[in-house]
């Protein structure tokens, strides 16, 4: 049901067909989008939002979808934030190969009346970037005053500005570089084996809930690296769930990190598919704007878009030091570039909380303001 709300913005079927990078084609691709304020008469004030890796196009309420619920960007995004419907066109779509209203490995396979499952194409972040700017080019937009997102949406933020020199005049990747770490890859990994190694996993095609146990337990490792030390010991300490038991040696009596663990594994079951899961991760892992460009440094040379690298000064899974050599190896290549860090307890996570940082970053990025 939850899944179903989410789709209640437009939906659009592009002008196909759309080749993956892989060379598999898509026929009939569809977008989900949302949108909010009024795209002016030059199609050039639109600010594009990608999410991350179990987002959607529901950044915030009070959008084009009619849905009053807040959204994961809220806090950036409405009157008096540095993203203003009143003086921007703001969009959001659902990435390629998601499960909210996108073309993803949970659609049905007309041949064989099931979800396509494993054999949808591969997804990687510069297929998103493609099939993002086919969207701007149907709703006639010309140019991006800003383009930004954090995590796989930093990806593809990355992808973009080098795919399409020049299209997005400044842009703002948080949290994501421009190649994936093996570090992160390792984490994905693991994610995904919890997965596919539940009974019911079935290979993607099972109808109903599917591996839920497997996807639960992949969202609660990847909570360990969104997250902190220091924020687990201040939130939940050695507490257990009942403080009351005779020296809390009972293992039925969990740790209250294990119960927030528990809970956050459930409530993705609750609005998320696996499928989807394992084709986002893998276009996490696959991510290299190097790639088929010459090297990081030929690749980021086409870069014609001012940039603001973000990172988080305690993000253990993608390092602050990722997002700063990004931003000076821009500067060195003659960009206009620079770096800015968040401080916080949150993590990685820490870009979908820190809006009193981030407002203020942004609204002086877009104002012509670099730090």
């Amino acid at each position: 049901m939850e899944r179903e709300q989410r789709e209640r913005g437009s939906v659009v079927e592009l002008p196909g067909p759309f080749t993956f990078e892989g060379g598999t084609v898509l026929h009939r691709p569809r977008v989900a989008y949302e949108t909010w304020g009024e795209l002016n008469g030059q199609g050039d004030n639109a600010v594009l939002l990608v999410h991350a890796l179990t987002g959607d196009s529901h950044a915030a309420s009070g959008g084009s979808s009619g849905d009053g619920r807040p959204g994961w960007w809220e806090g950036l995004i409405g009157p008096g934030q540095a993203l203003d419907p009143e003086r921007h066109f703001i969009l959001c779509t659902n990435l390629l190969g998601g499960c909210y209203g996108t073309s993803g490995p949970s659609d049905e396979d007309p041949a064989m009346g099931q979800p396509s499952a494993c054999g949808f194409p591969v997804v990687t972040t510069r297929d998103m970037a493609r099939i993002q700017k086919c969207l701007l080019d149907h709703l006639g937009i010309r140019g991006l005053a800003l383009m930004l997102g954090g995590s796989l949406g930093a990806m593809v933020v990355w992808e973009f500005i080098a795919e399409y020199p020049g299209f997005a005049r400044r842009a703002a990747p948080l949290a994501g570089a421009p190649q994936t770490s093996p570090w992160a890859v390792a984490f994905n990994a693991v994610a995904r084996q919890a997965i596919v190694n539940d009974p019911a996993w079935l290979g993607g095609r099972y109808a109903g809930p599917g591996p839920v146990r497997g996807l639960s337990l992949a969202r609660q490792l990847a909570m360990t690296t969104y997250r902190t030390d220091r924020l687990f010991g201040q939130r939940f300490g050695r507490d257990r769930e009942d403080q009351d038991a005779a020296r809390g040696l009972d293992p039925r009596n969990p740790f209250q990190v294990e119960r927030y663990l528990h809970h956050q594994g459930e409530k993705l079951v609750g609005r998320f598919d696996a499928r989807t899961y394992l084709a986002l991760t893998g276009a996490m892992d696959l991510h290299d704007v190097a790639r088929d460009r010459g090297g990081l440094e030929a690749a980021l040379s086409r870069v014609q878009t001012a940039v603001l690298s973000v990172g988080i000064d305690t993000d253990v899974l993608f390092p602050a030091w990722e997002m700063r050599e990004a931003a000076e190896l821009l500067a060195r290549l003659g960009k206009e570039a620079a770096y800015a860090e968040l401080a916080s307890p949150y993590g990685h996570d820490a870009f979908l909380v820190e809006y009193g940082q981030i407002n203020p970053m942004i609204a002086a990025f877009l104002g012509g303001r670099l730090p």
